[in-house]
């Protein structure tokens, strides 16, 4: 972003606000000027960038509450997921700083405890905020200093079975909580307006603390007497607001309240600051607030890529041919197997769009399942449609299959059921940084009994692993990664590949390249530069022991390149293949590192830990170097 010092006469309020300190010198009264300043500096902010869009212009006069009304970053705010929180971001000293936000080396788009000491916890996965924050209310109570502890959650995010744990926990504890549900999609209360905020004031409000409490003190001697005014408080508050359930798992419920009336959250926020025990705040928002064209499309508007803040219209170049992305070749073949096989039912948790699902889900209603942002769930789920005979597909992102690895061991794997699992996102992601990087897949997958697992090395040999999958009487996964391809042609007919078998791409000497996934074009060009050898491997497990074996007999070195981490990945299964056949090549393995990757361009990130044709390249010449001047130095001692 450029430099904004030419702009300052446009937020005359937020340039006096660099950290949540200065925001409180303000008066109650220049909050909702400093609000629509941040929603205007947010939308030309990310305009310029990129990021999360919708979520964040939906939390806007909370986040100025919340800092307003709490002593941060002494008290812990909690944010879950982290899509909202670039308002959060830019009154805790990175204003300045927004204009590197998602890009290499820049702010991370997500909550970041390295970044900033106002992120108190890092997240980027959904519905962690309650745990985090009791465990955060557990210490405070320990250290008996006095922080409070705040933790901002989504309706979306309440559909993980994590979030109702947490709540069941803290409403057991006495520890100060307070849990804020931002609702801004389901209709979980349609009362909203002035009677449900005025009656948010009473509830949090003294009066009405103190009269609760002289209540119970003075009735719980007398307990029938007791139990009948707790029930009828209870009857009153359910027939007016939604927080029975809340009530019942041992908080303190207020709400439903405008999230846009800063008025209204400052005064309810400052009365439920003062109170003890787990409380839960319910306010309702709206994604894409300020903006029309996110208010009227907010999963549009969810992320975006650069854009006209006056049109709403991308500012990334469409010029020439747009090549499908392998989630487009899912799309396509999701839908095209639905049409031949009634079965096929597909699943996703929460994640219809970005998984592909979207077309499916309007010509196959009955047969697709958008279980929520529950991974647990829908593995499980999809277990027991195997056991009865349909034929499940799990369309879910690398990182998030993560969050079910024991429902896929115990309930799938273990059962040896035949659920095809679509991994998307696999490898390098982009801006969305380590949070959703996925590069671990094929090492936690590998060592599961039962697994069978595909790296198409193309668009074509995607859909045709997908059809292979799908046949399979067994778990089976196909792992490709976000964007497109090389652009290969797709064929529209669907041939099983014979499982565990590779194939020779370019037959060299010495070097033997055996590439897993969408590296492998940049695998041939190495080749062609080296004269080597190249082959396709297709699939990580079953391996292709008998080519492995006839490559190494034929060649000095092997070499195998992946966009996974090196440490249990592809090449750690060539490494044991040729070590239970007593073989000996020198060995390359080329992948990601053993630590977690930042954000930047898939670009960036490929040249960065060479992954690109001349990193490739590099790390084979120095390899081949190396052990060249190794073997000269055994030769002259040997002769010594």
């Amino acid at each position: 972003m450029s430099d904004r010092s030419s702009q300052h006469s446009n937020y005359p309020l937020l340039d006096r606000v660099d950290k949540p300190e200065d925001l409180r010198r303000l008066e109650v009264k220049e909050l909702p000027e400093l609000a629509a300043e941040l929603r205007n500096f947010f939308i030309d902010s990310v305009a310029e960038t990129g990021g999360h869009f919708a979520a964040g212009l939906g939390t806007v006069e909370l986040t100025v509450a919340l800092h307003y009304i709490y002593n941060t970053p002494f008290d812990r705010l909690v944010w879950d997921t982290g899509h909202q929180s670039y308002p959060h971001k830019i009154l805790t000293g990175r204003r300045n700083r927004m204009s590197s936000l998602r890009q290499h080396g820049g702010l991370s788009g997500f909550p970041k405890r390295d970044e900033s000491d106002y992120d108190t916890f890092g997240v980027g996965h959904s519905s962690t905020s309650i745990s985090a924050a009791v465990g955060m209310a557990i210490a405070a109570q320990h250290e008996q200093q006095g922080r409070k502890t705040v933790a901002v959650i989504g309706d979306g995010a309440m559909t993980a079975g994590m979030a109702f744990e947490a709540l069941n926990h803290a409403g057991d504890l006495d520890t100060n909580l307070l849990v804020i549900l931002n609702d801004n999609e389901m209709s979980i209360s349609p009362n909203v307006g002035g009677m449900s905020n005025h009656l948010a004031r009473i509830l949090s409000g003294k009066l009405y603390s103190s009269a609760k409490e002289g209540s119970k003190k003075l009735l719980g001697r007398m307990p029938p007497v007791w139990e009948l005014a707790r029930r009828a408080e209870e009857h009153f508050k359910g027939m007016v607001i939604p927080g029975t359930l809340f009530e019942e798992l041992g908080f303190n419920y207020i709400g439903p309240i405008d999230g846009h009336d800063i008025d209204v959250l400052v005064r309810t926020l400052k009365n439920m600051r003062t109170m003890k025990g787990p409380q839960f705040l319910h306010i309702v928002t709206q994604k894409g607030k300020g903006f029309e064209l996110a208010e009227k499309n907010p999963t549009s508007y969810h992320g975006v890529s650069p854009f006209d803040r006056h049109t709403g219209k991308s500012n990334t170049s469409n010029s020439g041919v747009k090549k499908k992305s392998f989630t487009d070749i899912f799309s396509d073949w999701v839908c095209d197997m639905a049409e031949q096989d009634d079965q096929l039912m597909a699943i996703t948790p929460a994640m219809c769009s970005g998984s592909g699902l979207v077309e499916f889900s309007k010509r196959f209603p009955q047969r697709y399942f958008d279980v929520g942002i529950a991974e647990q769930h829908s593995v499980t789920m999809a277990a027991g449609m195997a056991c009865d005979g349909v034929k499940p597909v799990v369309a879910i992102y690398s990182s998030f299959l993560q969050r079910a690895y024991d429902q896929l061991v115990h309930d799938v794997a273990l059962q040896n059921l035949p659920v095809l699992f679509a991994i998307d996102r696999a490898g390098l992601v982009g801006a969305d940084g380590a949070t959703h990087t996925g590069n671990l897949d094929i090492s936690f997958l590998r060592c599961v009994p039962n697994m069978t697992i595909m790296t198409p090395a193309d668009e074509n040999e995607c859909r045709q692993m997908l059809y292979t999958g799908f046949q399979h009487n067994g778990p089976a996964s196909v792992r490709y990664p976000r964007g497109s391809g090389a652009g290969v042609e797709v064929q529209s007919e669907m041939q099983a590949i014979a499982l565990g078998s590779a194939e020779v791409r370019r037959q060299g000497k010495d070097i033997a390249i055996l590439s897993f996934g969408t590296l492998l074009d940049k695998a041939m060009q190495v080749g062609e530069m080296l004269d080597a050898t190249v082959v396709n491997m297709r699939f990580v497990k079953p391996l292709d022991a008998a080519l492995i074996i006839e490559l190494a007999l034929q060649h000095n070195t092997i070499v195998t390149v992946e966009e996974n981490v090196v440490a249990g990945g592809a090449g750690s299964g060539v490494n044991e293949t040729l070590a239970s056949h007593r073989l000996n090549p020198h060995i390359l393995n080329i992948g990601l590192p053993d630590y977690f990757v930042e954000h930047g361009s898939q670009a960036e990130l490929l040249q960065q830990y060479g992954l690109d044709r001349d990193g490739i390249h590099k790390q084979i010449t120095e390899f081949m170097t190396y052990n060249h001047c190794q073997s000269n130095d055994a030769k002259v001692k040997s002769v010594i």
